[in-house]
């Protein structure tokens, strides 16, 4: 197996990451200090990081939790805000668990969290693709044309391309907020938030209500559930992974 990938196997952190701490001079093989991820390394060899071997058969685990509003998506934040491994009850909090992409700090909604670097690794790669649905509740009215400005694939003002975006109302209080039901394709940094801007929109409330086959269902803000063996066999069919966790 490759380094980087023995790395994230063992749930220490996803691909990305572990690359960057092979690259670093942090990780080790049966004690010397390795900077190739390729390197192929044996089953019994003895990985570590910073000096502490890792765990070679790690317990995965698959969270969906319902990221609230005002907390980010990293394990921890040097400006002090509360984190989405704050939302995480005492118990799971020693698993390696991490997030798995990204919602903005004012956004909520469906995000995954787990120790299988190697899946996290495979649905944050560009090339992986899956259906992101969003409801988004806009400040007065919105125009059949905005609505068609973001069906057609739009141009964001600094010249970024968008693919095609379902958009649709779901409600509209007489000339006062609407909410829509936008469907996402791709994964542009804040990518809702920025069309909105352009199309002169303001968001009131930004909410990730399903991603691919993880819907938020009944869960509050804040909650977290375990997911059911059949939606993480879907994930990992999905990232093209046969084998079971």
């Amino acid at each position: 197996m490759r380094l980087n990938k023995a790395v994230a196997a063992s749930g220490f952190c996803a691909r990305r990451k572990a690359d960057e701490l092979i690259f670093a001079g942090r990780v080790a093989v049966d004690g010397k200090s390795e900077t190739n991820p390729a390197r192929r390394v044996s089953a019994g060899a003895v990985i570590s990081v910073d000096g502490k071997p890792l765990c070679r058969k790690q317990k995965f685990a698959y969270l969906l939790l319902h990221k609230p509003v005002r907390t980010v998506c990293t394990l921890s934040d040097p400006q002090g805000r509360p984190t989405v491994m704050d939302c995480l009850p005492e118990s799971l909090r020693g698993m390696g668990l991490f997030p798995v992409g990204r919602l903005d700090y004012f956004s909520e909604g469906v995000l995954l969290l787990t120790n299988d670097g190697e899946l996290a690794n495979l649905l944050t790669h560009p090339r992986h693709h899956v259906d992101k649905v969003y409801e988004v509740l806009v400040r007065g009215p919105v125009t059949d044309h905005q609505l068609e400005v973001m069906r057609g694939g739009m141009r964001l003002s600094d010249g970024t391309p968008l693919l095609p975006v379902e958009a649709r109302r779901i409600e509209e209080k007489a000339g006062r907020d609407t909410l829509l039901r936008l469907t996402l394709r791709q994964g542009v940094n804040r990518q809702i938030r920025r069309m909105c801007a352009d199309l002169g929109l303001t968001i009131l409330r930004l909410r990730r209500v399903a991603q691919g086959g993880l819907r938020l269902g009944a869960l509050r803000a804040g909650e977290t559930r375990f997911l059911a063996p059949e939606e993480v066999q879907a994930l990992r069919s999905g990232a093209g992974l046969t084998e079971a966790p």
